[in-house]
């Protein structure tokens, strides 16, 4: 198994919204192609919020409505990207990851 301080933070919360951690030897395996999968899903979806945000913001009809719903989408993408970045930059530093 994988060194304590090689375990890998993955692109999904936990119970309690812990951050959960894989640690394992095979970074082709079932659970890190589930990782990876789902990170290059999340960042699809950032990126397509980025798009529909820059729509949003030069729609002059707008409504407070319309710019709450994309907030509240913009924050849940930003957790998911972030999450990913610690994730991934751990990764190449090979350091441990935050406990939160």
């Amino acid at each position: 198994m994988t060194a304590p301080n090689e375990l890998r933070l993955l692109p999904w919360a936990g119970p309690e919204g812990k951050p959960c951690y894989l640690s394992t030897d095979d970074r082709h395996g079932f659970m890190s192609r589930l990782a990876d999968n789902i990170e290059a899903v999340q960042l699809g979806t950032a990126a397509e919020l980025l798009e529909q945000a820059s729509e949003t913001l030069d729609d002059q009809d707008a409504g407070p409505e319309d710019l709450r719903r994309l907030a509240e989408e913009l924050t849940g993408a930003l957790r998911d990207v972030l999450r990913i970045a610690t994730s991934r930059g751990h990764l190449l530093l090979g350091g441990e990851p935050p406990r939160s």
